[in-house]
């Protein structure tokens, strides 16, 4: 891990191989920095479209015609590709990358920083808060408002809460001597804002299972994902 002081910008270079390092644990993980102005748009852009293009391609996918299920299955998509890189660069390196000047691609679901930045992560408790206002109340809550289906704001809650708990699975899975610092995270950002109460661990490789659905089931060809709400219910 890198070492700096808490809340302090920590150098472009150091954020860069801490991004560079963590897209190699899967592809959710992985935030392009610098190359090519073209084809991206800022992101708040993309989320006053409601990430348009992501939803007709959620929905042609998976064959559904109700839109709110296209909806919710995109938002939990890229709930995870925002949390998967925050939480790793967090875990792994001590730095939380800035996203606010975020781009999305014109073509699919890749996002793109146009240079990297972010600041020195801080010490439990605090570093929940950091990551919650990074990536839920800096990005997820402004997605929510200019989503182009209502969808319940529980159900949007549950969504970053499962996308946030599958990205800890997948370093704990990549990088098991992180589980000490990586499980007392996830599990306080689980009681932090918008994700308390969206669900509970229920075991040691970070097992969850959530209070709420999000519609996959209602595709066509879809079916209850192994953290649904609805699963034991008759």
């Amino acid at each position: 891990m890198t070492g700096g002081r808490p809340g302090a910008p920590a150098p472009e270079a150091e954020v860069a191989a801490a991004l560079h390092d963590v897209a190699g644990i899967n592809g959710f993980f992985a935030v392009r920095v610098g190359g090519p102005d073209t084809g991206w748009q800022p992101i708040d852009r993309a989320y006053a479209g409601g990430l348009s293009h992501l939803v007709a391609a959620v929905a042609a996918r998976h064959r559904s015609e109700e839109l709110r299920v296209a909806v919710s299955i995109a938002h939990l998509g890229h709930a995870a590709r925002l949390w998967s890189p925050v939480l790793a660069c967090a875990v792994l390196h001590g730095i939380v990358p800035e996203l606010s000047a975020l781009q999305h691609s014109d073509r699919d679901a890749t996002l793109r920083l146009p240079r990297a930045a972010g600041r020195y992560a801080a010490p439990l408790p605090r570093l929940a808060d950091q990551l919650h206002d990074a990536v839920v109340t800096g990005r997820l809550e402004v997605l929510r408002a200019g989503l182009p289906a209502k969808v319940a704001p529980r159900l949007l809650d549950g969504n970053s809460a499962s996308a946030l708990v599958e990205a800890g699975r997948a370093v704990l899975v990549a990088r098991p001597e992180a589980r000490g610092r990586l499980v007392p995270l996830v599990e306080r950002l689980l009681s932090t804002g918008r994700l308390a109460g969206t669900g509970t661990i229920t075991g040691d490789d970070l097992s969850f299972r959530r209070r709420s659905c999000c519609l996959y089931y209602r595709a066509p060809a879809g079916a209850m994902c192994g953290d649904c709400g609805l699963a034991d219910r008759p």
